[in-house]
């Protein structure tokens, strides 16, 4: 196993040098993936199939830190794509993907199913329109249900729903294990990960991408930009002006695991031309979502929540579920989605520069992330990068964070064998002392707090770290080096 990852110092004492007919000094990668959230993992990930030299760099501290870490946590069925899009079809795929893979590596997922509500005629009238829509895209298990189904269905419902769309296979997923299954799964089989490593400029030569880093230079033979949010600025040093990203802000309010049981189903509004509208939620962590806004905004690090925000998500909520709206709120948050003005993905191969840009991935591409990766593999193929044979790749076991699935702290014989497994520091998510210590010492461990709640949940819950925070310090700064 040759594990390979590097926060800080400089890129070229990092790393092994190249043969000789390349320029001397720092090392040559076949391909570097810029961007780590789950797009770009899961790229990675499948470039590790292969006998490549591979990057993947992030500007940021961890993985999965920018728009993957604050979405609404839904694995996809692709019912109300356009049809006939690159999205369509690759949401399509990854959801089957996904939902194997999950499988394999534990991480959490519910088939809870998904409900359109209709709260008036215009919105009953589209219903039909929108099975049809799902039946074109390969989606046959959509059905209409009438006010007293739908009622039985969500007895909490506010007054007025007259029907709904019902959607059985929309799923909710650990948004966060995710892209860290996917990471640790490339770094383990070779591919070399760099955070805290800010791509500053691109110069682009006949065989060769050279990437002035804030850590250094780096230079690689093919270039793939899964960069998010700053995909157009990425994509603009290569000398292309095709899209630009306007962040897209959503906010969200995380409602207490006494919700829970208020609601059955992703409840989702008939969408309009502004967009899918607000949406309440189960999340595999017990917990309620309500959400998101969408603000367009021109600042791509405003992921700040505003008052207005939070009384709007409030006012839709009551109408939605008003019983929702007299349980304690745990956490507020918001994410920025990267909307480009193009319902479809931005995914644009150049194979005579060596280089992919994979832009315009909004809210779908948690659940197309393998097949997007698949796709992207596909193109390097056609771009002359002999990729050779895939292997298959060791497996992974990700910790359990599903409320619905036994935890350790719930395991006897577990904690017979390592009492640090009964030992709970998070009080309010039950995270245990072991479960710390395993994400501490992991393939890509956290170097904060927030990197720690999202491999354990603890300080996720409902005191938000005021308990245990002063603990989790101390543990952290214990497994620091």
């Amino acid at each position: 196993m040759n594990c390979t990852i590097t926060t800080t110092g400089d890129l070229t004492a990092d790393l092994p040098g190249d043969s000789a007919d390349e320029l001397p000094g720092t090392p040559v990668y076949d391909v570097t993936v810029v961007g780590a959230g789950v797009v770009g993992a899961a790229i990675a990930r499948e470039l590790a199939r292969y006998r490549l030299r591979t990057a993947l760099v992030d500007a940021s501290d961890d993985i999965g830190n920018g728009t993957s870490k604050a979405n609404t946590a839904i694995l996809h069925t692709g019912f109300d794509a356009v049809p006939g899009s690159l999205e369509a079809r690759l949401v399509r795929e990854g959801r089957h993907r996904l939902r194997a893979y999950a499988a394999e590596t534990g991480i959490p997922v519910e088939r809870v199913g998904a409900l359109l509500v209709a709260w008036d005629e215009e919105q009953l009238a589209a219903l039909p329109a929108l099975l049809a829509k799902a039946e074109r895209n390969d989606y046959h298990a959509a059905r209409l249900l009438d006010a007293d189904e739908l009622r039985a269905r969500e007895p909490h419902l506010g007054p007025g729903a007259l029907g709904a769309l019902e959607i059985p296979d929309e799923s909710i997923i650990c948004p966060w294990t995710t892209p860290l299954a996917y990471a640790t799964q490339a770094v383990r089989a070779g591919v070399h990960l760099h955070l805290n490593c800010r791509v500053q400029h691109i110069g682009s030569g006949d065989d060769v991408h050279t990437l002035t880093t804030t850590r250094g230079t780096l230079r690689t033979r093919h270039l793939i930009n899964a960069a998010g949010l700053y995909a157009d600025e990425v994509d603009r040093e290569l000398g292309h002006d095709v899209f630009t990203v306007t962040p897209r802000r959503g906010q969200l309010i995380v409602f207490d695991k006494l919700a829970r049981d208020l609601v059955s189903h992703i409840l989702l509004p008939v969408p309009s031309a502004a967009g899918k509208g607000v949406l309440v939620a189960p999340t595999v962590f017990g917990n309620v979502l309500l959400g998101p806004t969408a603000e367009e905004l021109d600042d791509k690090t405003a992921t700040g929540s505003t008052a207005e925000g939070i009384a709007l998500l409030r006012e839709k909520g009551r109408r939605i579920l008003p019983p929702l709206l007299d349980e304690e709120v745990t956490a507020v948050y918001a994410g920025l989605r990267a909307a480009t003005g193009q319902e479809d993905y931005r995914i644009q191969d150049y194979p005579e520069r060596r280089y992919i840009a994979v832009g315009g991935i909004r809210s779908t591409g948690l659940t197309a992330s393998m097949a997007i990766a698949a796709h992207v593999c596909e193109l390097l193929g056609g771009s002359g990068l002999d990729l050779g044979t895939p292997s298959e790749l060791p497996l992974v076991a990700m910790p359990n964070l599903g409320e619905a699935f036994p935890r350790p702290y719930e395991n006897d014989e577990l904690i017979t064998e390592d009492p640090a497994y009964g030992t709970l520091v998070c009080h309010c998510e039950r995270v245990s002392a072991g479960e710390i210590r395993d994400a501490l010492s992991g393939t890509i461990p956290p170097l904060t707090r927030d990197g720690l709640r999202r491999r354990t949940r603890a300080g996720n819950g409902r005191c938000q770290g005021f308990y245990c925070g002063a603990a989790v310090r101390a543990l952290i700064e214990e497994a620091r080096p």
